[in-house]
């Protein structure tokens, strides 16, 4: 599938990963692209395995223009919530950028203003904007490298397999364990935490 550029040499694409975790940090990427930038590969990082989320990842970081990555950690996810989270780790990545964007690409329908620039919201803009489509994969790899680190700190939860989401093995171990300092405490993290009690 070969995704499209938009309207301007210098768009920067932006998104996240880690938004449905139980545990880690919400990551953001953003990137420019050069203007004639193709990749046959290249697709939301959802629908690529790990092997060619990993093999692209260099490529992009040399190819880029410039790129930014931002974990914003679970202190945060649970005093601001996870969807002004993953916006903040969006305009941090911009933060990053060594050259100002004309517009930037938003993967999903949910932004804040960034500065006085243009932004456009794309549902699955991964599927279809090379620049999201990148930024989805940084945001992905850098994400996916931090769980895996942290996995050998509590390899009971084997987030470098699950990478924090809410498997049927997390929670099992999260009912056998209970939770860590890098556990959202402000997520629902068994499906029987919903019961009330009076």
């Amino acid at each position: 599938m070969l995704l499209k550029q938009y309207k301007y040499p210098n768009e920067a694409g932006t998104d996240e990963a880690g938004r449905g975790c139980l545990a880690g940090p919400v990551t953001a990427a953003a990137i420019i692209l050069p203007k004639n930038f193709q990749n046959s590969i290249i697709n939301d990082s959802k629908q690529l395995s790990e092997k060619k989320r990993d093999l692209l990842k260099p490529i992009l970081e040399k190819e880029a223009l410039t790129f930014g990555i931002c974990h914003v950690f679970e202190t945060e996810i649970d005093t601001i919530n996870i969807l002004n989270a993953s916006i903040l780790g969006m305009h941090r990545s911009i933060d990053q950028l060594k050259e100002k964007p004309k517009l930037i690409l938003v993967d999903g329908n949910r932004f804040k203003p960034y500065q006085q620039i243009p932004h456009e919201c794309i549902i699955k803009g991964d599927s279809k904007f090379l620049s999201i489509a990148a930024a989805s994969i940084l945001a992905k790899t850098y994400r996916d490298a931090y769980m895996k680190k942290i996995h050998e700190e509590f390899p009971m939860y084997n987030w470098a397999k699950n990478k924090g989401y809410p498997t049927k093995e997390h929670r099992n171990a999260i009912r056998e364990y209970g939770l860590t300092k890098y556990h959202r405490k402000s997520f629902k993290q068994l499906p029987e935490q919903i019961a009330f009690e009076f």
